[in-house]
């Protein structure tokens, strides 16, 4: 089946998801070890480690790996969209905070679909929109009462926060804000892993390596004397408070070879995307036809989504660059759970999106293809600052807070 406008807005009337399962191979080949994220133990100075489960897969429980999570693609999907958008290859409002007046180095914006609680981040909420805090402007006032009732104040600001999810966890009522589920879901997980028993543990039964020599040939017996202010082979040169050190403190000398039990092999890597019609049926955009169109779009710029990730590729971190196994049909599922192949790439896609922009237009909503900029108060700003002198003498990072 082509997807087009009409068979999009009949899907959303009448079936539960667009969905699409793909497989990939690491670009090294079939079989060759990936590294997924890792994620740090129960207790303090536990080893990072990966994240393995059992799934049932084709009929038998299999050892999993996490390789990419919910959260870590729709962070990469917005990413994606955003690009598109400033490539104008879509239209898609969003908010940008603009830093270029602090003269922070190195930060010059960030948007909506890049701070982490997406429109209702702290870092929005502490800017402020013509002189005014934005959460106290009166476009702030009505994402404040955006409800799944009525989500227009936030699909006409920005459409992504109600498919990835939003909620307004400091909102009224000690963070009874509106929770908008995510409507757009894609997980990575590699299959069938070798792994073992580490104590309670289970664990790779891959194992990584890694060692330093130094070229200067420093050794671990000189003397070192390190302080906040820096470090010599004289403690009396090396600043108040300075203590004696080994080399490899200050970043000197060799580093042993460790052996970390980690990245893996295993038969394939799958992800599963799903594009929820059901979900975003409980969104509700004021009168029938307006919810219609605004309905039409989201799930438009979840497919879009899903086919930007295809065209910019899996290079997911060091050492874990996926590819695409075979073609994988993007397919209809209806409520019987029966499903049927659409035959859509990422320019139909694109092209599709743009009819359903021009149909919420017409709906009434205001669509803009500029973003909504704001401005960081003073006080964000001065906690910005603060933040990286502590970091430059080498204070207030997580370690001082938990006593480490």
């Amino acid at each position: 089946m082509i997807l087009s406008f009409a068979t999009l807005q009949d899907a959303l009337e009448n079936d539960a998801a667009f969905r699409r399962r793909r497989r990939l191979q690491p670009a090294e080949g079939q079989g060759a070890k990936i590294f997924p994220p890792t994620y740090p133990g129960p207790e303090k100075n536990d080893p990072p480690r990966h994240v393995f489960e059992r799934r049932r897969i084709n009929g038998e429980e299999v050892w999993c790996v996490l390789v990419d999570s919910v959260q870590s693609q729709a962070n990469r999907a917005e990413e994606y969209l955003l690009e598109a958008a400033r490539q104008k290859l879509i239209e898609l409002p969003y908010v940008s905070v603009d830093f270029s007046d602090a003269k922070l180095d190195g930060l010059t914006e960030i948007t909506s679909l890049e701070a982490p609680h997406r429109l209702f981040d702290a870092i929005l909420r502490d800017s402020e929109l013509c002189g005014v805090p934005f959460m106290k402007s009166d476009v702030g006032r009505a994402l404040i009462a955006a409800k799944a009732s009525d989500a227009s104040a936030i699909f006409e600001l920005s459409p992504t926060a109600l498919l990835f999810g939003v909620w307004n966890s400091t909102g009224e009522g000690g963070g009874l804000g509106a929770k908008f589920p995510r409507c757009f879901v894609s997980e990575l997980i590699g299959v069938n892993v070798p792994t073992e028993q580490n104590g309670g543990d289970v664990v790779s039964a891959a194992r990584r390596t890694g060692s330093r020599i130094d070229p200067l040939g420093v050794l671990r017996g000189v003397a070192v004397y390190k302080s906040k202010e820096g470090w010599d082979v004289e403690a009396e040169n090396a600043g108040r408070g300075a203590k004696k050190v080994r080399p490899s403190e200050i970043n000197h000398g060799n580093i042993a070879p460790t052996v970390d039990k980690l990245g893996v092999t295993c038969d394939y890597i799958e992800q599963t995307s799903v594009v929820t019609l059901a979900g975003l049926r409980r969104l509700r955009f004021g009168n029938s036809e307006r919810t219609l169109a605004a309905r039409s779009l989201l799930a438009a710029l979840g497919l879009v989504a899903m086919l930007e990730q295809d065209a910019r590729g899996y290079a997911l971190r060091s050492r874990c660059d996926l590819v695409c196994d075979g073609p994988a049909p993007l397919q209809l599922v209806k409520f019987d759970g029966s499903t049927e192949d659409i035959e859509l790439d990422l320019a139909a896609a694109r092209a599709l999106y743009a009819e359903c922009v021009a149909a919420v237009r017409n709906a009434g909503f205001t669509f803009s293809s500029t973003p909504l900029v704001l401005k960081p108060q003073a006080k964000l700003i001065a906690i910005v600052e603060k933040s990286r002198e502590l970091a430059l003498a080498g204070e207030g990072g997580e370690a001082a807070e938990t006593g480490a």
